[in-house]
């Protein structure tokens, strides 16, 4: 029975204690498929970069796309599954799965919304029993990926847009639940934090955390 709450859950740093793009980057070149010394240094600028609020949503989220369009879907899908066997599953710890199964018990609707693509985030979700996914889109053109992004990013102010487009499809809107939680880590997840009655910092960077604290928002650690 559905308990009229909703609980929003950010991905990277919140339910997995990394950046799913950066690792699944990691991954392929210790597969040998990416040469290291292009993608390393390129991978840690454009990750501080955007922590710092210099690279945009795009280009992010792009340069980690550009890395699905050298494969066919089946390799995609045989690397993917390596990637969530070797850097996923074993990083999810047990307070992570207990505050998504606490929400799952009381009935409320739980929902996934990142940045990171939904062909990487969408499987790391389900490991969670989490189906409802809000993800930046890659577009594909005859069958493939062609490395750029399709609608609106999943990101900053996106994250707020796109939720309210999600509960637009189901016939819903904010107003209908009569507490909305939303579990984030990042700067970044400002616009969707300030919309929601329990913002929740997880695992927070420092300047959300100096902000969760002055505004009396919860703080928590999920390690």
């Amino acid at each position: 029975m559905s308990s009229n709450v909703l609980a929003v859950f950010d991905l990277d740093h919140t339910l997995v204690p990394h950046d799913s793009d950066a690792e699944w980057v990691a991954f392929l070149v210790d597969e040998g498929v990416l040469d290291r010394a292009q993608w390393d240094a390129a991978n840690r600028d454009l990750i501080a970069r955007f922590n710092r609020g210099e690279a945009g949503t795009i280009e992010f989220t792009e340069f980690y796309l550009s890395t699905l369009t050298r494969f066919d879907d089946a390799t995609l899908v045989r690397l993917r599954e390596r990637y969530l066997e070797t850097k996923v599953r074993p990083r999810i710890v047990p307070d992570a799965r207990a505050l998504v199964d606490r929400h799952r018990a009381a009935g409320d609707l739980i929902i996934v919304t990142t940045a990171v693509i939904r062909f990487l985030s969408e499987p790391v979700a389900a490991e969670f029993g989490i189906t409802d996914v809000i993800a930046t889109e890659a577009e594909r053109l005859d069958g493939r990926y062609t490395g750029r992004v399709a609608g609106v990013p999943n990101a900053r102010e996106g994250k707020f847009e796109r939720l309210l487009m999600f509960l637009a499809a189901r016939g819903q809107r904010l107003t209908d639940f009569r507490q909305i939680y939303a579990y984030c880590d990042s700067l970044n997840d400002l616009p969707l934090l300030s919309q929601v009655s329990n913002p929740v910092a997880v695992n927070a960077d420092p300047v959300l955390s100096a902000h969760a604290r002055h505004m009396g928002w919860p703080v928590m650690q999920i390690r």
